[in-house]
C-alpha cells in the first residue's frame, strides 16, 4: 500500500509503504518513508491482515519514526506473539531514546 505524505523541507513528497508477504505462519511486513500520524496504523494494518502468529517488521527503509509510529508498534507486539523489528539507524535511535531498545522483539542489527 503506497500512500503519499506531506512535503518534506526541500518540496519533496515523501512516500509511505507497507507491504506483506505471507509464507505458512510467517508475515513479513516492509515498510519504507516515514512513519507518523498519518500511516502509523496502516503499518500496523499491515502487519495484522494476514493474522500470522509470526510476523517480521521490517523498518529498515523507515527514514523517520514518531510518537504515533511507537504507539502502533507497542499495539502490535502486544497484537502478535512473535514479533520481530528489524529497525533502521534512525528507528533504533527513537526506540533507544524512549527506552524501548531493549526490547525482546527489537533485532539487534
Amino acid at each position: 500500500m503506497w500512500h503519499r505524505g506531506p512535503v518534506d523541507q526541500e518540496g519533496r513528497e515523501s512516500v509511505f509503504s507497507a507491504t506483506t508477504e505471507l509464507d505458512g505462519d510467517h508475515a513479513t511486513v516492509r515498510v519504507r518513508g516515514e512513519v507518523d500520524l498519518s500511516t502509523a496504523d496502516t503499518m500496523f494494518q499491515a502487519a495484522t491482515r494476514a493474522d500470522a502468529p509470526r510476523v517480521t517488521l521490517d523498518l529498515r527503509e523507515v527514514m523517520f519514526f514518531d510518537s504515533a509510529a511507537i504507539q502502533a508498534l507497542i499495539r502490535l507486539a502486544d497484537h502478535c506473539p512473535e514479533l520481530t523489528v528489524l529497525p533502521s539507524r534512525q528507528v533504533r535511535r527513537v526506540l533507544d531514546i524512549s527506552g524501548l531498545g531493549e526490547q525482546p522483539w527489537l533485532a539487534t542489527t
